[in-house]
This record gives structure tokens, C-alpha cells and sequence, in this order.
């Protein structure tokens, strides 16, 4: 039979206990959300062939295409405004952007998916974005693509041939690591 003592240093333990866990959990979410976003890439049907077609009316009511940007890398970032990962990958690739002014060797084409060009369009203001954005309706772009959940991103040589396919979020450094290695590789 236990006595009140020992059940009040079990109580004791217990909470302290739980207060670990629970810091534990706090030092955690801390360090994984002052992360910068990594930029993993993974296989797809895409590395190697040539990119499928992108073109149509984009945020700013003109037309854009993948195939205008043709002669330098560019980078095909699949996004929405209801998308959290996007929204702090967004940072990233403008910083990314602004890195590479006018399109000097690498270029951004945005395509818009599931969401409105309103939405988009504000989302992009709110960010800094100035690259063009596609929008996409009906999904015809992603699906060509292979993606089904935003933000992906496909890495495009000079060529038009697909190097590499990011999913998630980006950073700028990884998206420049990408770039030089396709480069050094010959792409």
C-alpha cells in the first residue's frame, strides 16, 4: 500500500518529467524553425529530357514562356499562396533572384497551382517577387510536370533539358550549389 509520500514524489518526478519532454520539444521546434529551407532534390522522369512546354498568360496579364527563356538556366518553381512551405521558401528564391540581376545565367518562371492569379499575384507582391508567373488552370503545367503538391521547383539547362527536381522549399545557396554543379558537369 503506498503512502502519501510516495505518491507526492511520484507526482513530483511526473512533473518534472513532463516539463523535460516538454522543453525538449520547445528547443526542437526552435531549431528547426530558424532553419534556413534546404533544397533536397530527387529523381524524376524529367532529369534528362527536355522540359516539357510552359506558356500562357501570366500574373501581370502579358504572356510568358519557358521556351523565350531558352540560352540560360532556369528555374521552374511551382508555388501558391495558400502554401506555408511556400511562403517561407519565398524569401529564398528572390533572394535567389536578386542574386542573378536581369537573368545573368539563371532565370525564375513561376507557375501558379490550384490557386487564383488574385491570390497569386498578391502573395508575389508581398514577397518581392518580380519574376513572371504562369498561371495554370486546370493543372496542365504541373501535371506535364509530375507534380502534385506545391512548392516543387525543376532545375532547366541552357538547353532546355531538365537537370534537377527540388522538393519542398528552396534556399539560395542550394539553388546556387545546383547551378554550379550542372555547370561543372556540363550542362
Amino acid at each position: 500500500m503506498s503512502t502519501p509520500v510516495s505518491r507526492q514524489g511520484g507526482m513530483k518526478l511526473a512533473r518534472w518529467a513532463a516539463c523535460g519532454v516538454g522543453l525538449g520539444a520547445l528547443v526542437l521546434v526552435a531549431v528547426l524553425a530558424s532553419r534556413p529551407a534546404a533544397t533536397q532534390t530527387t529523381s524524376s522522369f524529367l532529369i534528362g529530357k527536355v522540359a516539357p512546354p510552359v506558356a500562357g498568360r501570366n500574373l501581370a496579364g502579358g504572356e510568358s514562356s519557358l521556351a523565350r527563356l531558352r540560352g540560360r538556366f532556369v528555374l521552374l518553381n511551382f508555388f501558391a499562396s495558400w502554401c506555408p512551405p511556400c511562403r517561407t521558401e519565398s524569401p529564398e528564391l528572390v533572394r535567389f533572384a536578386y542574386s542573378h540581376p536581369d537573368g545573368q545565367q539563371v532565370a525564375v518562371l513561376g507557375v501558379v497551382y490550384g490557386d487564383t492569379a488574385a491570390n497569386a499575384a498578391a502573395f508575389e507582391r508581398q514577397v518581392g517577387a518580380t519574376w513572371p508567373s504562369v498561371v495554370d488552370p486546370g493543372e496542365r503545367i504541373a501535371i506535364s510536370y509530375g507534380v502534385d503538391d506545391p512548392p516543387q521547383s525543376f532545375l532547366i539547362a541552357p538547353d532546355g533539358r531538365v537537370v534537377d527536381r527540388i522538393l519542398g522549399g528552396v534556399s539560395a545557396g542550394g539553388l546556387d550549389r545546383l547551378v554550379e554543379h550542372a555547370v561543372a558537369a556540363g550542362s
